[in-house]
């Protein structure tokens, strides 16, 4: 594998982690439980807005007060991806771009957790949706990025097997006459 695969993992990953706590240390300027907006922006409060909130579970609220499961499970998904990694062919950009979102993800939150009492800052509001941070956002668009891209590679091996087949049959063919 190109060390060029693995900057390009570390550096989305990196960009993640500074963007996730950047932002909530921004947010934790708030009291707990304050909502902010943008000046002009105040017409999105109904359906968006940024609220200082704690997690102590999983992405978007799910399993309050398993913070040191999820801690865990980090550590867990991190060695994974690094592992996984190695086996990911080629230039598959798409590919370590989203292992990048999601290992970003996974440490942005395990900061926070490890500095910050077993609990996450949550800030995005959208609607009635659980509250939410960049790390928890670069997690689930990294999974989709990969599920949706492996979906596609899937496809497309099944195309070339088809396309591979006919012209097995066709080259058959023409060999008998």
């Amino acid at each position: 594998m190109k060390i060029v695969n693995y900057i390009r993992l570390t550096v989305v990953a990196v960009i993640v982690i500074i963007l996730d706590q950047w932002t909530k240390s921004l947010v934790r300027q708030l009291p707990l439980g304050a909502t902010w907006l943008p000046q002009g922006w105040e017409g999105l409060a109904p359906y968006a807005r940024f609220v200082h909130w704690y997690n102590t579970g999983a992405a978007f609220g799910s399993f309050q007060g398993f913070g040191w499961v999820f801690t865990l499970l980090a550590f867990v998904v991190v060695a994974f991806i690094v592992v996984y990694f190695q086996k990911v062919t080629g230039d598959i950009w798409w590919m370590q771009v989203a292992m990048g979102m999601q290992m970003g993800g996974a440490i942005g939150n395990v900061i926070d957790r490890l500095t910050n009492d077993m609990k996450v800052t949550d800030f995005i509001s959208v609607g009635t949706f659980a509250v939410f941070n960049i790390a928890d956002a670069a997690i689930s668009v990294g999974t989709a990025v990969l599920l949706v891209g492996l979906y596609y590679l899937d496809n497309l091996e099944a195309k070339k097997q088809k396309l591979a087949e006919q012209s097995e049959e066709a080259i058959g063919e023409n060999s008998v006459e």
